[in-house]
């Protein structure tokens, strides 16, 4: 993790301390931009974390860009409002001299209100977003993209398609593919609006080809639905429902809810045109939970969403607090002295007295003994302190070395990219190679931020019904590129509908550490196997590989603050250990424990339990 500059240290070592800070802001910034259509949990993480160390180092415009993802983000998920809140706290905060960052924002405030109805607000921050983007390709074919979406969905075609198809000749002519993939969607969703389905059609082959490459799943779930919808249109009920499945079960795997209504909306159309009544009231039935769930999920969430963002400032403010409490406590120590003090002092003047003096006496005494036991409690802190302090300081100086060594790879390519000595193709290769190192790294620095706040402020568990089988293909995903790097096989053999009762973040910070520790220490064209059983009524998780195990001395130590350790992985990875601790504390958190068995050189089973739905 980043360390913050010393006072005692020079002023130019600060200043270049400082810039490496913004610099890391800036990539965790990018990272989570780029990954919100496929990963919107993984890249709301990555904004709030850049936006903890904004705060911390008052780097306005790290502050304004977090602020903008996560806006960004919650549109995604169909998070309107809230949305809305992010995203002109981050106008509120941009810095002077940023126009195409607002430019940027003015245009995703314009999408929202879009989506909202509020067509008028919608092509009035447009046209803000417009006029900043001045010459800039990109944000005039992101501004014009939006404005075409405004123009459909009043009807006004003509506009719309003009529109369309300028911001699709701004997005190729400087390479952005993600906008040209929805500029070619919008363009046919317009000519489907004027019935002209051949061209429509054509235009939205071309963007759900570019949504598979690009791994937007978003726009990739959208073209499902847009299938079904011209297909049913045409009499072709199979088809249409073949596409509308598809649809459901993409829309289902990214959460959004409004899109998964549509297409179970779809499917319900095309069973009732099919005269199959029973698959239609099936989906109808479907149809209704999800409608009926809503808007109860939606306050839910909403309710959720602001607990989050006072969390952040409670985060940052923590240590300001605890600086503070100690100097109240201080107070409250010295003035308990003063009253000491004074008492002796009057038990001076009275001592001729007998009855007075056992009366005080007995008091000295009384007072004497509180003293000793505050005396054993402020030595028992102070050594619990001594204690987490020494494991702090190894935590940092382990973390420290590991990211290191990915940000100076990173620093050397992109010297070596500038000065022309590294071809693209080069670049492409070597950020290939460092990929896994980087991801390692991400899920080193997640693991510290996340036990970090719980030793600072402790966690709460919010917990819901939550499909196992979808979180292990978020993880697949996840790790798709780790996974495709050693040839490993991921195996989900969890069935559809497994559920547990437990918090669906927590279960996923622990799936995330103990996949990427199955990945590390297993050979190339390996296995790494996703399983749940039931036992005692428990869900019982299991994540297998068929690595190089850990002896049985080893396994004693991995749960234990004072004695946890690393290994590198199979192909050079590192780690910290603290991944294994995070997770033990996150299992007892909601309800279960976390246990392994392994045997060296065939593999390693780590597993723990969950409570099933109520």
């Amino acid at each position: 993790m980043p360390c913050f500059a010393q006072t005692n240290q020079p002023a130019s070592a600060r200043i270049n301390q400082l810039a490496l800070l913004e610099a890391f802001i800036d990539h965790t910034n990018d990272v989570g931009y780029d990954i919100y259509l496929t990963s919107p949990d993984s890249a709301r993480n990555l904004a709030e974390k850049a936006l903890l160390l904004s705060e911390k180092i008052k780097y306005s415009l790290g502050i304004a860009r977090s602020y903008s993802n996560i806006g960004v983000i919650y549109w995604s998920q169909s998070y309107y409002p809230i949305a809305l809140f992010y995203l002109n706290t981050a106008l509120a905060n941009v810095p002077k001299g940023q126009p195409l960052l607002l430019s940027d924002i003015y245009s995703n405030i314009g999408r929202v209100y879009a989506d909202l109805n509020d067509y008028k607000k919608a092509i009035y921050n447009l046209n803000k977003s417009e006029i900043l983007a001045g010459t800039d390709k990109l944000h005039l074919g992101e501004a014009l993209s939006e404005k075409s979406y405004i123009y459909l969905k009043l009807k006004n075609y003509a506009k719309a398609i003009d529109f369309a198809k300028k911001s699709l000749k701004l997005d190729q002519s400087v390479g952005e593919q993600m906008g040209a993939a929805i500029d070619y969607s919008r363009i046919g969703d317009i000519y489907y609006a004027e019935k002209d389905y051949a061209r429509g059609l054509a235009y939205d082959d071309t963007a759900y080809r570019n949504s598979v490459k690009l791994h937007m799943n978003r726009l990739r779930a959208g073209m499902y639905l847009q299938y079904a919808i011209i297909n049913a249109t045409k009499g072709n009920y199979d088809i249409a429902i073949e596409f509308a499945k598809k649809g459901v079960k993409l829309y289902n795997s990214i959460g959004i809810m409004i899109g998964l209504s549509k297409t179970y909306k779809s499917l319900i159309e095309s069973f009732e045109a099919k005269k199959d009544l029973k698959n239609a009231l099936y989906y109808e039935r479907q149809y209704n939970h999800i409608e009926d769930s809503l808007n109860t999920a939606d306050k839910m969430r909403s309710t959720q969403l602001i607990q989050n963002y006072f969390a952040l400032n409670a985060r940052l403010d923590g240590l300001a607090l605890v600086e503070k409490r100690n100097e109240d406590n201080k107070g409250k120590i010295k003035f308990q002295h003063t009253i000491i003090n004074m008492l002796l002092v009057s038990l001076l003047f009275v001592i001729a007295a007998l009855t007075v003096t056992f009366y005080y006496y007995k008091q000295k005494k009384l007072l004497s003994k509180k003293l000793q036991q505050q005396k054993r409690l402020i030595e028992a802190q102070a050594a619990n302190l001594e204690v987490v302090n020494n494991l702090k300081d190894k935590m940092l100086a382990v973390v420290g070395h590991d990211l290191r060594t990915p940000i100076a790879n990173l620093i050397n390519i992109s010297s070596l990219f500038e000065s022309d000595d590294l071809t693209v193709t080069e670049v492409n290769s070597l950020m290939r190679d460092i990929n896994p190192i980087v991801k390692g790294a991400e899920l080193t620095l997640s693991n510290l931020l996340d036990w970090a706040g719980s030793q600072i402020k402790g966690r709460s568990v919010v917990p819901t019904n939550i499909d196992i089988h979808l979180l292990g293909a978020e993880m697949e995903q996840t790790f798709k590129h780790l996974l495709n790097l050693k040839n490993i096989e991921f195996k989900n053999q969890v069935q559809a509908g497994e559920l547990a009762f437990a918090d669906e973040n927590q279960v996923k910070v622990i799936l995330r550490n103990l996949i990427s520790n199955a990945i590390k220490f297993t050979e190339v064209n390996g296995h790494v196997f996703l399983s749940t059983g039931i036992t005692a009524g428990k869900l019982i998780i299991s994540v297998t590989d068929d690595g190089k195990g850990i002896s049985s001395g080893e396994i004693d130590k991995l749960f234990h603050p004072g004695t946890h350790f690393s290994h590198f992985g199979n192909s050079g990875e590192q780690g910290t250990g603290l991944g294994l601790l995070l997770c033990k504390e996150l299992v007892e958190l909601n309800g279960g424990q976390l246990k392994v068995t392994s045997e060296t050189g065939k593999g390693s089973r780590f597993y723990f339990d969950l409570p099933l739905v109520k």
